[in-house]
């Protein structure tokens, strides 16, 4: 007895022990993910990641919501729990020049940590193959990074000057909430951001701490650090949805396996019908990717709270609620397609235990009264109640992705073949044993989701993130369908998921690409279905097994038929989206970064460049990217993002700029400039700086008279605007033998502007100024103010390069 009672003590031991045994694979695959830049930049984003978001993270989690009975599941979603306090905290330190107020997290979680009343916490150790199972999705995850994710936004290099519109875009803010609160439009200066920014604090804040550079951290470490955590949050909650540690592998593996049924080659060629966290659509956009790592330990709370755990108090409640607030809060900031789902699925949940129980359940309705508040104040405060340019158009959601294939009839196929692929995780709800409150939570918010995607429509079909918010519902759905099997059936689950990819395989495989009609798509799908149905028929005639043996076939054949397209998505798009032209002149990212480095964080910058492409037979207003790697806010570049250009006009994104006046005034300065108008540049509208781009428009032969030329590399050249040189710089001064009026009884007093007093006037002396004629050559700028006060805040001697990587005030 003595002996088995030390192997019982050895063996638990070993499985804490064995479960770490895989945790390396973490900073091995960030390493890896991230091998294109310098050691010291992985290295510094993840110490800011581990001191600042995880381990107080984790402690507010902890503390404020008792843990969820697993210590893995516990710091996953303690890390993203930190992300939204980071969230919440920047802004703050913000509006009282306090950048690096995230500093002050660790302090904040000791204290709370000592505050608050102590408990044992019950935790049940992770088994080392459902460890293993995680750390296997974060590998595949790490590759697919490094075969796909790495290189759809090149940062250097000649395709780096082909980018889309959607990545300076992403820079352009990320730069505006580095330098600036409340933010305004940075590449079109002429009002409030109406936009949710929540996303770009991360940004902001970890390259104020880290010396990262922003263009490295908003198009490669966060966009990699959010699928992680996609991956591991939706494991985490699998567990505490199921109660079972294999839900973990099994959520982590849907996470990066799984999609819907885009396998045809009709539907991979559009990049938009990718919906999963590896789609071209969560790297390029940051709202959609963050709020997905936020929605996790949302849904985790929420499943405290409406599961009505024994033994809870008032305390213990009030704290849960707390940390549902915090979330909320910054969800609301972050992505406007998210809480309309999850607010979906909570009402439901309140009808569903309200009928149940007979009386209010009050727990829901206080969760759906915080969201409709964090919604208001974000309409009214944070997009300042700019209409939405989503309207109500069932079925144009499907018209839209057909015109993007091609054309042709088969609009009612192609719908009926992407709800159906959308709508596919549905099938795990068969195999729960427990259904309760939280499944009627999961199935409202999916549906929701497809409905909204379905049934509403915009210019840039800004509707289907609706859709990649409601994936993790549909993972979460299969993950506790199942996760709820016995041992024994996991084999058996196993090989009908292959049987479902091989089958969706065939489709996809026997579609030809120029397929335009209604047979040929339902040809190919007709037939890729009866082989689903038939392997179904067949794999279970021979295990001749039970009723539930039957739909653990059936389902499981039916989420794999979900796992091929995502892989064949993956594979298109190993090739970067990049234009045909240079969409960014040759030289302006060294440009950009020059005025960056010789400026400060208040100096604006004028431009000739508005156009995506140069001199293009139709102007498209989408070009952002001055804005972005200058870090400075640019008087007009880009207006095509802006709301309030889209709802004023008819033309929608292509519509004129909102002050046509001040867009005369700028481009005036690149055709004919004069001494005046630079003047009104700079005092009334604090120009500093003017970015030519030959591309658009030749250089006038004076404007390196009136202004300095500073920089030129390719087709750009920027220009350094200075006050004007005084207009009598020798005033004559009295004879020091000359008597002083009676009246003067005061020293004299010094004007401060050079046009005060009068030649020859011994009342009002001023003192000698050296003459600065026009083209002159000074070597030590003033960027901002009048002349010679308001220096920058980090002067930079021109001509002194700064390192690569150094941040700029």
């Amino acid at each position: 007895m003595i002996r088995a009672a030390g192997r019982r003590r050895t063996t638990g031991r070993g499985k804490p022990t064995a479960a770490l045994a895989s945790l390396p694979v973490l900073p091995l695959a960030w390493f890896v993910a991230l091998q294109e830049h310098p050691p010291w930049m992985p290295a510094a984003y993840l110490a800011y990641l581990l001191l600042v978001i995880v381990v107080p993270g984790t402690m507010f989690w902890r503390r404020l919501t008792g843990g969820v009975g697993w210590l893995s599941a516990d710091v996953i979603l303690g890390t993203a729990f930190g992300l939204a306090v980071e969230a919440l905290v920047y802004p703050l330190g913000m509006l009282f020049d306090m950048p690096f107020a995230a500093l002050l997290m660790p302090a904040l979680a000791f204290g709370m940590w000592r505050a608050l009343p102590r408990r044992k916490l019950p935790e049940r150790p992770t088994p080392w193959w459902s460890m293993a199972g995680m750390m296997l999705a974060v590998g595949v995850a790490a590759a697919w990074f490094v075969r796909v994710g790495a290189h759809l936004i090149p940062l250097n290099g000649p395709d780096a000057l082909r980018s889309n519109s959607d990545a300076p875009h992403n820079l352009a803010i990320a730069g505006e909430i580095t330098h600036h609160f409340p933010p305004r439009i940075p590449y079109a200066d002429g009002g409030p951001l109406t936009t949710h920014w929540a996303a770009y604090e991360h940004l902001a804040s970890a390259h104020w701490i880290t010396n990262v550079p922003l263009d490295v951290l908003t198009h490669r470490m966060a966009p990699f650090l959010w699928i992680l955590l996609t991956v591991l949050g939706a494991a985490a909650v699998g567990m505490l949805l199921t109660g079972r540690a294999v839900a973990a592998p099994i959520a982590a593996g849907l996470v990066v396996a799984g999609g819907d049924l885009v396998a045809w080659p009709w539907a991979v060629s559009d990049r938009v019908f990718a919906d999963g966290p590896f789609s071209l659509g969560q790297l390029t956009n940051p709202p959609q990717a963050f709020s997905t790592v936020l929605l996790l330990p949302l849904i985790a709370v929420t499943t405290l709270l409406l599961r009505r755990r024994p033994g809870t108090t008032r305390g213990q409640l009030f704290r849960l609620f707390v940390t549902a607030g915090v979330l909320v809060a910054a969800l609301a900031l972050t992505k406007a397609t998210t809480l309309p789902v999850y607010a979906t699925g909570l009402a439901v949940a309140w009808i569903y235990l309200t009928v149940r129980a007979g009386r209010l359940n009050l727990r829901a309705l206080v969760l759906g009264v915080g969201v409709a508040a964090a919604y208001t104040l974000t309409f009214f405060f944070v997009v300042r109640g700019a209409a939405s340019a989503v309207r109500f158009d069932p079925g144009a959601t499907f018209e839209s992705l057909a015109d993007r294939m091609g054309g042709g009839s088969a609009v009612p196929v192609i719908a009926a073949v992407v709800v159906i692929g959308w709508l596919m995780p549905l099938v795990g709800v068969l195999l729960i044993k427990r259904r309760g409150v939280m499944v009627v939570f999961l199935v409202a918010g999916f549906v929701a989701a497809v409905l909204l995607a379905s049934l509403l429509a915009d210019r840039g079909d800004t509707q289907l993130f609706f859709v990649r918010t409601g994936f993790v519902f549909g993972v979460l759905l299969a993950t506790w369908g199942l996760g709820s099997l016995e041992r024994r059936q996991y084999w058996i689950a196993g090989v009908a998921a292959a049987i479902g990819g091989a089958a969706i395989y065939w489709g996809r495989h026997q579609t030809p690409r120029s397929c335009t009609s209604d047979s040929c798509f339902g040809q190919s799908l007709a037939v890729a279905l009866v082989i689903a149905a038939l392997g179904v028929g067949v794999f279970g005639l021979v295990l001749r097994g039970s009723r539930r043996t039957w739909a653990v076939i059936a389902v499981a054949v039916l989420i794999g038929t979900t796992v091929s397209p995502t892989v064949a998505s993956v594979r298109r798009f190993a090739k970067p989206p990049l234009t045909s032209y240079d969409s960014i002149a040759p030289g302006g990212i060294e440009a950009a970064r020059f005025i960056r480095r010789n400026s400060g964080s208040g100096d604006r910058i004028a431009t000739n460049v508005h156009c995506h492409q140069p001199r293009a037979s139709h102007c498209r207003t989408g070009s952002y990217w001055i804005a972005g790697y200058a870090e400075r806010r640019v008087l007009v570049e880009g207006w095509s993002y802006q709301a309030r250009v889209d709802d004023s006009y008819p033309a929608g994104v292509q519509g004129p700029y909102w002050n046509p006046d001040l867009l005369a005034l700028n481009d005036e300065v690149f055709t004919n400039p004069t001494r005046q108008t630079i003047e009104t540049l700079r005092t009334k509208y604090d120009v500093q700086w003017l970015l030519l781009d030959e591309r658009v428009s030749t250089p006038p032969k004076n404007l390196d008279k009136l202004t300095e030329l500073r920089f030129q590399l390719g087709t750009v050249r920027v220009y350094q605007i200075y006050p004007p040189p005084p207009t009598n710089p020798f005033p004559p001064t009295p004879s020091p033998s000359a008597p002083l009026p009676s009246s003067q009884t005061q020293p004299p007093s010094f004007p401060t502007s050079s046009t005060s007093g009068s030649a020859g006037d011994p009342t009002t002396p001023t003192l000698p100024t050296p003459n600065l004629p026009t083209g002159s050559q000074p070597t030590v700028p003033f960027p901002s103010g009048t002349f010679p006060t308001n220096l920058p805040s980090s002067p930079t001697t021109p001509g002194t390069p700064t390192p690569p990587g150094t941040r700029s005030p």
